[in-house]
C-alpha cells in the first residue's frame, strides 16, 4: 500500500517487494439477484464511505479506491492530460464529466492500465496500477470507452471466458454468468454470436464479463450510451446496489441530469485538467449540474451565425 504521499516525488517513488502484512479479509459475497433486488442488501465487508464511525486511534486511513498523482498524457505535440490529481473514496459512486476531447477516456485508460501514462502513477486501493499490474487489475472490473469484443464468440460463452480467464473454478462461474444473463435481459439471446447483438446488447454483454469476478471497483466509460431505458434503469439498480455493497463504481457520461441523479460525487475536466471535484452538491453549488459544468468548461454559442437555417 502506497503511503499518503502518492506523487511521483513522494515516498511512493520508492517501491517495495514486502509490505506490512494484513489480516485476512472476510469473504465477498456474489449475489447478483440481491444486488438488484433493492436496498435490503447487507454490506459484504467493505465500509461505506458514507459511514461515521471514526478510526480506531492510531490506525492508518483506508487507501482511497482510485488515487491519481501528476498524470499526463501527450501524443507528440499535443497535450491531452496535463496533469491530474484525483481521490476517488472508496465506496462511492463517482461521476466523470467533461466536453468531447476534454480527456475523460485517456484519463480512465491511464487509470485502469490500458495506456501508459507519460508522467505521474494512479492507485487502486493503494496498489500501483503500473508496479504491479496483476494485482491491481484483479480489483477492477473495466468497461472502456470502442470496447473490442471476441464477437465470435456466444454471449454466454463471452462471459465464461472472462470469468475463466480471472481463474474462477467453472462452477463458479458457471452460476455467475446465468444470474448476471437473466439481470440484464440477455438470457434469451445466451446462444447468439456477440457479432449480432445490437450496440445496447454489446454495450450489456461488455459489463456482464466486467462484473463476473465481482471487483471492488468498477470503472464504466459511457455505459448507458446505446442502451435503451428500461435496460438503463436495470443497470442503474444493479450499480446502486452495488455501491450500497461496499463497491466503487466510476462512470463517464455526457448526461448531466443522469450523473447529478445517480452519482454522489464527481470531477468536471476541461482541457486535460480537473476545473472541479467534490460531493455533487459542492460541485453544483446550488444549481443544476448542467449549469454548473457549462460555466466551468465554457464555450456555450448561441447560434446567431447560422441565421441562414430556416425553413
Amino acid at each position: 500500500m502506497p503511503p499518503a504521499d502518492y506523487s511521483a516525488g513522494g515516498r511512493s517513488g520508492r517501491r517495495s517487494r514486502r509490505g506490512p502484512r494484513r489480516p485476512p479479509r472476510r469473504p465477498r459475497v456474489w449475489s447478483l439477484r440481491r444486488m438488484a433486488a433493492g436496498p435490503r442488501i447487507a454490506s459484504v465487508g467493505v465500509m461505506s464511505h458514507a459511514s461515521s464511525t471514526p478510526a480506531p486511534a492510531g490506525a492508518q486511513a483506508a487507501p482511497p479506491a482510485l488515487a491519481l498523482r501528476g498524470l499526463v498524457k501527450t501524443f507528440g505535440p499535443k497535450v491531452a492530460v496535463a496533469g491530474i490529481d484525483l481521490d476517488v473514496p472508496a465506496g462511492s459512486f463517482y461521476g466523470l464529466v467533461g466536453p468531447n476531447g476534454a480527456g475523460k477516456t485517456t484519463t480512465l485508460s491511464m487509470a485502469t492500465g490500458l495506456l501508459r501514462p507519460t508522467a505521474g502513477g494512479a492507485w487502486v486501493h493503494g496498489t500501483d496500477v503500473w508496479a504491479e499490474p496483476l494485482k491491481a487489475k484483479r480489483l477492477m472490473g473495466i468497461l472502456p470507452d470502442g470496447v473490442r469484443l471476441f464477437d465470435r464468440l456466444t454471449g454466454e460463452q463471452l462471459v465464461t471466458y472472462a470469468g475463466l480467464l480471472r481463474g474462477m473454478d467453472r462452477d463458479t462461474v458457471r452460476e455467475r454468468v446465468a444470474d448476471l444473463l437473466s439481470a440484464l435481459d440477455l438470457a434469451g439471446d445466451a446462444g447468439t454470436l456477440v457479432v449480432d447483438y445490437s450496440a445496447g446488447m454489446t454495450k450489456k454483454i461488455a459489463l456482464a464479463s466486467a462484473l463476473i469476478h465481482a471487483p471492488k471497483l468498477l470503472v464504466l466509460d459511457e455505459p448507458f450510451e446505446a442502451v435503451d431505458p428500461v435496460s438503463a434503469a436495470n443497470i442503474r439498480a444493479i450499480l446502486a446496489n452495488y455501491v450500497s455493497s461496499g463497491g466503487t463504481v466510476i462512470v463517464s457520461s455526457h448526461v448531466m441530469d443522469l450523473v447529478q441523479r445517480m452519482c454522489d460525487h464527481v470531477a468536471v475536466i476541461a482541457r486535460g485538467q480537473v476545473v472541479a471535484a467534490g460531493t455533487v452538491d459542492q460541485v453544483r453549488a446550488g444549481r443544476s449540474l448542467e449549469e454548473r459544468f457549462v460555466d466551468l468548461v465554457g464555450g456555450r454559442t448561441t447560434g446567431e451565425d447560422l441565421s441562414w437555417l430556416r425553413t
